[in-house]
């Protein structure tokens, strides 16, 4: 379809919640997204794109077709579009895990009903219990769970193998009742599997105010056996959290998260707490979006994490508002029977704690990034912000540097990538300017014969860069540009601008627009890291020029000291203060006797 025929279908559909998904021309999903008004929200996406941002333009380009689903309410608008992120996978959703899900726990039938983990829910008449996080750790909260309780984890068949043997190691060492055992009844194993099934779905409290009303009764009519058995079923399952992440998770009363858009992987990590007390932390790490606010960002989050679980927190403390809070907690409360608290705490210590679970993410997010990494991220934040085609694999960044009219010297510092390529790196003398200092002159200078060296095929100036970014504003960008058009090349330029503390604060076009670095750092970073670099390599230049002359200035008037032998006492010495201070001897090792003793009275007895 073209542009004009999506506007056309999009302004036909109903102002009604519901869920759309944006095809490619492979019919594959690149977008699921949901709204209240379908029509409204939809028609946004084929209207003039200069609002739209980077990540909306690119995504739009590939848009062939769309679909919709209607819904009755903005609750199922957005229990449906997670069903469907988690379905498709779509490259242009923010994605909390991979292509492999969240596992389940199923609970099958019959008279010995047995627990397994299944990657899907199925519509088969078993129970489910989840998702839950990652398949080992599902599996280690399950073998917890039925350790607490004493069920079998073996790979017997009941009621087939009950009375075929002798119970297994896990009967010996504590961890099996044996129910494969003759005098074990299948009523009492069913007991058991119910109260798996309440730990499950995150009923702990409940289940162990029933275990020790049961303890007690049981001490009561002196049956000490049984009670001493409940009292170790008690301590176990009151042990769960503290030993499995996936048990702390459900018998968590409040949740608190933490969230870190880093530089090439962001982090969530939550922080599951029961009764005040921390009894786990769960992290997840997802490529950092571009485009996106971290309210956008941990909006998707949150959804992708609460929506499909049957157990949920009381409470949940974020570390932002996402400006959805009230419909979220709405379709939380709803799914879970009872209110659930979403929120920002501002004080207090459930501030401290939301302070926390930021720094774990922080720390987590940066633990796992490559530099590799956040140079990437780097690089495209600068592509975005500069509205390049590509990420620039080579910037040239210019300086001009000298003192008054003389030793005036240039420096080309060269930047692969995110890195400095020292061995790209180029000095120019200036050479046509002779009454007075002129930055922009010298800037034409140098710009002309670095395009003209890699016109002639000079390959110590090739290839071209990506990206000239030149230090000053406005008027040096032009300067650049003006060389540039007389070439007829078509290279992006940017000069850049300093702020009070000659810190680079902003980089700016030809034409005078500004475009802010700030909010980004890792670009403020790295502009401000070419701008010192540059700077620095130009002063060092400048330095060591002004040294040269100034030495070859003096020595000029020293009789017999010619040409070969001031390069001699330059090569040796470096600086004029090196050749004053220098005594006749050492002095007779560059040049013959009789020139250091010139040169030795000239500078002690003049």
């Amino acid at each position: 379809m073209t542009k004009d025929e999506l506007r056309d279908k999009a302004n036909e559909l109903p102002l009604l919640p519901g869920v759309y998904l944006m095809m490619d021309g492979g019919g594959t999903v690149i977008y699921v997204g949901k709204a209240r008004k379908l029509k409204n929200r939809v028609s946004q996406y084929f209207q003039d794109s200069a609002n739209h941002s980077e990540k909306t333009r690119r995504m739009v380009s590939m848009i062939d077709h769309f679909d919709t689903i209607l819904v009755s309410s903005e609750f199922e608008a957005l229990i449906l579009e997670n069903s469907l992120i988690k379905r498709h996978m779509p490259r242009y959703n923010i994605l909390l895990k991979d292509d492999k899900g969240y596992p389940f726990v199923r609970l099958g039938g019959g008279e010995y009903p047995r627990f397994t983990i299944a990657s899907k829910y199925a519509d088969d008449g078993a129970r489910y219990f989840g998702p839950f996080g990652g398949r080992s750790e599902t599996r280690a909260a399950l073998d917890a769970v039925l350790a607490a309780l004493r069920l079998p984890n073996c790979r017997r068949q009941f009621p087939r193998d009950i009375g075929a043997g002798r119970p297994c190691l896990n009967f010996d060492m504590g961890r099996c009742d044996g129910f494969c055992r003759p005098d074990m009844s299948a009523d009492e194993y069913r007991r058991r599997v119910e109260q798996a099934a309440r730990l499950l779905n995150g009923k702990s409290k409940d289940l162990l105010k029933e275990l020790s009303a049961d303890m007690a009764a049981a001490a009561d009519a002196l049956r000490f056996e049984q009670a001493a058995q409940l009292r170790d079923r008690i301590r176990a399952i009151e042990a769960l959290s503290n030993k499995q992440s996936v048990i702390a998770g459900l018998c968590a009363d409040t949740d608190v998260w933490g969230l870190c858009t880093g530089e090439g992987k962001s982090c969530c990590a939550i922080l599951h707490m029961e009764n005040g007390n921390l009894t786990s932390r769960e992290t997840s790490f997802f490529r950092t979006p571009l485009d996106e606010t971290e309210a956008e960002t941990l909006s998707a989050l949150l959804a992708q994490y609460y929506l499909p679980r049957a157990v949920l927190p009381r409470e949940i403390l974020l570390p932002l508002d996402t400006g959805d809070l009230d419909g979220f907690a709405d379709a939380l409360s709803r799914r879970a029977g009872y209110k659930v608290r979403v929120h920002v705490p501002q004080r207090g210590e459930k501030a401290d704690l939301r302070d926390m679970a930021r720094r774990n993410a922080y720390e987590e997010a940066r633990r796992v990034t490559t530099d590799a990494e956040r140079a990437a991220h780097t690089l495209q934040l600068l592509t975005k912000m500069l509205r390049l085609p590509a990420p620039p694999e080579r910037l040239e960044s210019y300086d001009i540097s000298n003192t008054g009219k003389s030793d005036i010297v240039a420096s080309m510092v060269v930047y692969h990538g995110a890195r400095p390529l020292k061995s790209a790196y180029r000095r120019f003398h200036i050479k046509e300017l002779s009454d007075a200092p002129d930055d922009y002159a010298s800037m034409r200078e140098v710009l002309r014969r670095r395009l003209q060296r890699a016109a002639d095929g000079d390959e110590k100036f090739l290839p071209l860069p990506d990206v000239f970014l030149i230090d000053g504003g406005q008027t040096h960008a032009q300067t650049a540009l003006q060389v540039l058009d007389a070439f007829g090349l078509q290279i992006p330029v940017f000069g850049m601008v300093k702020d009070d503390r000659h810190r680079t604060r902003a980089l700016v076009t030809p034409s005078g627009d500004e475009i802010g670095i700030a909010a980004a750092p890792a670009v403020f970073a790295l502009i401000g890291q070419i701008q010192e670099e540059t700077h620095r390599f130009a002063i060092t230049f400048h330095r060591q020029s002004h040294r040269k002359s100034a030495l070859q200035s003096e020595l000029d008037r020293v009789p017999g000291i010619g040409a070969k032998r001031r390069e001699a006492l330059r090569k040796r010495f470096g600086s004029l203060k090196a050749v004053r201070e220098a005594d006749i001897e050492t002095l007779s090792e560059v040049v013959p006797r009789t020139a250091a003793e010139s040169l030795w009275r000239y500078f002690h007895e003049t």
